[in-house]
């Protein structure tokens, strides 16, 4: 048999190409009118332009001929689809039997259901061991519901029920009313106002009650719902709130909320849409003392850095062509995560004993006592007024690690004790030699040494001085032995401020104004050196002169000092 377009249904098997040639030309005939159309089980006619896969029915419908009743809504009584065409839910045939029957339910020994359809909670041992608390036979009534029916949620409810629960709250409304009116008798003053506060607060309690929903308004029931709020299973959500792994972005309305903690526009930004901050809106606060810390503080703590480490390994796993994914199979990636991490270990284990193998020092990586770490102990010391030790011992002094009060050579101090100012030299303090790791004299190479520089000033002082030889003089000039008072004095006149031209100075006026007259006159020829100074003529070969303090002030004051920010400031306006 054809279908609606011409092609045997699936039932029929494969056609042959001579078939299927034919059914094509009976299929454009029937489009063209030139062949009569195809009729259904009905006799209504189907129209050969619908396409194929429409008119041709799946094979769980397909009864062998055209037809498009899988196309069609089933018909059926809709009288015995009413909402008054209830069943009695919960109900039980009669008293419930004395013993256990053959072929009852093994948990709760009722003959409607068995074991694996009972809807009691399983028992440690069943009716069927114990033959006691057996339970009665459900009432099993037989109601052919429609589509609406079966859907009805209050099917087979009573209303009569309800009335329970008021009688329920009416009895608890009664008990608070007699135990507030016990309240009031129970005051023995005579105080009116008291009397009025009482009344008022139950008053007040009453009208906040019934401004609630009914089935419960007291306090206690406000109570009682924001402790079980928490457990209770979220609107929209088939998950237990035990197993529930997402987390309800919802807030305390008495808390401060996130954007107040501060106020200003440059702080921590704040994502209204997530009602995330991320960052720390009061960044001078440590985030273990204030009472925000922003998102990110919990990011990494806890386990947070241990998942991020994972989905590292992850990607650079991935990214060398391992085939590791963390949220596909995550077993797979921490499996392999703690093999890398040991494979790791050992290679860093290996890699420090081949080191210290080869190169040694093993004994620097030893981690000191934690007594000479934090320099604590448990000795008992006891000290007197005076600073001396009366009972313990006395603390050990620390010393370095290099060794100290080491002498060599019979020397009693270090090198670099002891200066020589004659000779400008660094030597050792207990014999006064300069010569470095050279064996101790003691007081007698002190007496050398001071023996040799008296004969070092005799033989300089014997020589005839400079002016004697210029002036033509034979007679030597022959001076004492200086002491170290006169090295002193000697060496303060040669670095004396007076001498640098610094300090208190005290000119002569009229030499200081020759010495500018001529300083400037030297300036003007371009400052050429072979002038001489004061006198503007030209300088003798080899002839020297000395800088008075005149001279030395002219030259100050007529200097051009280039680090002067106002040097060149010219006013305009003179």
């Amino acid at each position: 048999m054809a279908s609606a377009t011409g092609i045997l249904p699936h039932s029929t098997g494969k056609l042959s190409r001579e078939e299927y040639r034919k059914q094509k030309d009976l299929d454009a005939a029937r489009k063209a009118g030139t062949a009569p159309a195809a009729v259904d089980s009905e006799g209504k006619v189907i129209n050969p332009h619908i396409p194929q896969y429409i008119a041709q029915a799946p094979w769980y419908l397909d009864t062998g001929a055209p037809s498009l009743a899988h196309q069609r809504i089933p018909e059926y009584d809709r009288s015995a689809d009413k909402l008054d065409n209830w069943y009695d839910r919960g109900a039980k045939a009669g008293p419930a039997a004395k013993k256990y029957r053959k072929g009852a339910c093994e948990n709760c020994g009722a003959m409607t259901h068995k074991r694996q359809d009972c809807l009691e909670r399983p028992r440690k041992r069943g009716a069927k061991y114990t033959g006691s608390d057996i339970a009665p036979d459900e009432v099993i009534q037989d109601v052919a519901a429609g589509y609406d029916a079966k859907r009805d949620r209050w099917n087979g409810y009573d209303p009569a029920e309800h009335k329970k629960v008021y009688e329920e709250y009416q009895a608890v409304e009664a008990a608070r009313q007699k135990l507030r009116e016990e309240e009031i008798d129970k005051q023995t003053t005579t105080d009116l106002a008291a009397v009025r506060k009482v009344a008022k607060a139950g008053k007040e309690k009453a009208e906040g009650e019934k401004k609630d929903d009914d089935f419960g308004s007291s306090d206690e029931d406000d109570e009682d719902a924001d402790k079980y709020a928490e457990s209770a299973d979220a609107v929209g959500q088939k998950l237990d709130t035990k197993t529930r792994i997402t987390v309800r972005n919802l807030r305390i309305r008495e808390d401060t909320a996130k954007y107040l903690i501060n106020l200003d526009p440059s702080s921590a930004y704040y994502d209204p849409k997530t009602r995330s901050m991320r960052d720390n809106p009061l960044m001078n606060v440590p985030p273990e003392e204030a009472r925000f810390a922003g998102e990110n503080f919990l990011r990494y703590s806890g386990e947070a850095a241990d998942v991020q480490k994972l989905q590292l390994f992850a990607w650079q796993a991935a990214s060398r062509g391992n085939d590791v994914h963390v949220t596909s199979n995550p077993t797979e990636g921490q499996l392999l995560h703690q093999q890398y991490q040991k494979a790791k270990e050992q290679l860093k284990d290996t890699t420090k004993v081949s080191i210290l193998a080869r190169y040694g020092g093993e004994e620097y990586l030893q981690k000191a006592p934690k007594e000479l770490l934090q320099g604590q102990t448990e000795e008992y010391v006891e000290f007197s007024r005076t600073g001396q030790i009366v009972k313990g011992r006395e603390r050990a002094k620390a010393r370095s690690k290099y060794a100290e009060d080491v002498y060599i050579n019979n020397h009693t101090s270090v090198w670099g004790s002891w200066y020589d100012l004659a000779t400008s030299q660094w030597g050792y303090a207990c014999c006064h030699s300069t010569v470095h790791i050279s064996y101790c004299t003691g007081q007698a190479g002190i007496a050398a040494t001071q023996a040799s520089s008296a004969q070092n000033l005799l033989a300089s002082s014997s020589e005839p001085s400079t002016s004697a030889v210029a002036s033509g003089s034979t007679e030597p000039t022959i001076s004492t032995s200086e002491t170290s008072e006169d090295r002193r004095r000697k060496a303060e006149s040669l670095f004396s401020k007076k001498r640098l031209g610094e300090g208190d100075l005290q000119l002569d006026e009229s030499r200081l104004a020759e010495a500018i007259k001529s300083e400037r006159k030297r300036k003007g020829r371009g400052g050429e050196d072979e002038y001489e100074w004061g006198t503007g003529k030209k300088k003798k070969g080899g002839d020297t002169h000395e800088v008075t303090e005149e001279e030395l002030e002219a030259y100050r004051m007529n200097r051009r000092i280039t680090e002067d920010p106002m040097a060149n400031y010219v006013d305009k306006d003179l």
